[in-house]
């Protein structure tokens, strides 16, 4: 018998079981992990425990059955009111505490410095820590323009900028899941670069007013804020920007209490339902002429998609309204001509009915799995 066989036995033993046990240990930390994830995603983003409490209190204190269509308006108003308010605050707060390392001024230097796919990269992704609506953006546009800034990289930023900020992809999972809000900024963000670099090689700088180069540009320089004079603008941050959208979550929300509870099934179903085509260039119609922030209309696909619409049909209804309103169109056709105008109305209505398209047919096999 060779000697060194019990050696290489029992040396194999030790590993073996050594590897069994690291292997448990990970699985055991694997499925710790997403216990941990799934018990933070439902009570700190879907915010179950708040939901359970507005039951109480609709059932318990007004007396209404959350079964009956009074009273299940009662809990979706009031619960999704509640949550929107929290994970707002707690975002922009977040977001601004951030951005207050990017004021215009730097963020122009930044830009300046990229040009083609980069710039318009940078310009898309800087999009997204600014947490504006359309109107908002389009100050910022002028002065990166006015500064001389490649026209593609502006656009980028415009684009992205009502459509994929960080809070909108937080309250997407908190409504939805992560895998729709992952996909949801993955494909705005390429929408923003795409359509950023389509309209810079279209060499549109002549479809600009006059004005916008001629306004000076001051350079200012950098100040550099301690913690709590960040904090205190991060702070001022959420004051100003519930201050601007709370009518635009009160009445988004009513809508979709609204459409969640009173408007029947079948017939939003056979007017919007998953299987019809024409259902996502309906709802990028219908979504053009109004006006909110997508905090607002959040809650809108939300119980859109509860009443059985497609998601893609949901999502493209809730882009059109962030991205195309009427009333930021009216205030950019004041700073760029009818050509580009209609050039970037273009880009951007094909590129959210191609995203409503794609959710619509991924979105079965997404909902499936929650």
């Amino acid at each position: 018998m060779n000697p060194t066989a019990p050696f290489f036995h029992s040396t194999i033993f030790k590993w073996g079981a050594l590897a069994l046990l690291v292997a448990a240990v990970l699985l055991g930390l694997n499925q710790l992990g997403i216990s941990a994830l799934a018990w933070a995603n439902a009570q700190l983003l879907r915010m179950e425990w708040l939901s359970s409490g507005v039951r109480w209190l609709v059932q318990g204190i007004f007396g209404l059955s959350v079964s009956t269509p009074v009273g299940a308006s009662v809990h979706f108003f009031i619960y999704d009111v509640i949550k929107i308010f929290i994970l707002l605050s707690v975002l922009i707060f977040s977001i601004s505490y951030i951005q207050s390392y990017f004021p215009p001024e730097r963020t122009r230097a930044i830009l300046g410095k990229f040009s083609g796919f980069k710039g318009s990269l940078l310009g898309a992704l800087l999009g997204t820590i600014t947490p504006f609506c359309s109107c908002s953006s389009i100050p910022l546009f002028i002065g990166f323009t006015g500064a001389g800034l490649p026209l593609g990289v502006t656009f980028s930023f415009l684009i992205s900028s009502p459509l994929v900020d960080l809070a909108s992809v937080i309250l997407l999972a908190s409504i939805f899941d992560w895998t729709v809000a992952i996909m949801y900024v993955t494909l705005g963000v390429a929408l923003a670069v795409l359509g950023g670099m389509a309209i810079g090689r279209a060499k549109m700088e002549r479809h600009i007013e006059a004005f916008v180069f001629a306004a000076p540009v001051l350079e200012t320089e950098q100040i550099s804020l301690s913690r709590l004079e960040r904090a205190v603008y991060a702070k001022q941050q959420v004051v100003d920007i519930v201050r601007r959208v709370w009518l635009y979550v009160l009445l988004g929300v009513g809508i979709g209490a609204g459409i969640h509870n009173w408007i029947p099934q079948e017939w939003v179903e056979a007017t919007l339902g998953q299987g019809h085509w024409w259902s996502i260039p309906m709802a990028v119609l219908v979504g053009v002429p109004m006006y909110a922030d997508i905090f607002g209309t959040l809650p809108i696909a939300e119980a859109m998609v509860a009443r059985g619409v497609g998601l893609g049909t949901a999502l493209a209804f809730m882009m059109s309204v962030t991205a195309l309103s009427l009333p930021s169109l009216i205030l950019l056709k004041q700073v760029v001509r009818p050509p580009l105008l209609a050039l970037f109305f273009g880009i951007v209505t094909v590129g959210i009915v191609f995203i409503g398209y794609f959710f619509q047919y991924i979105g079965p096999y997404i909902l499936l799995t929650r």
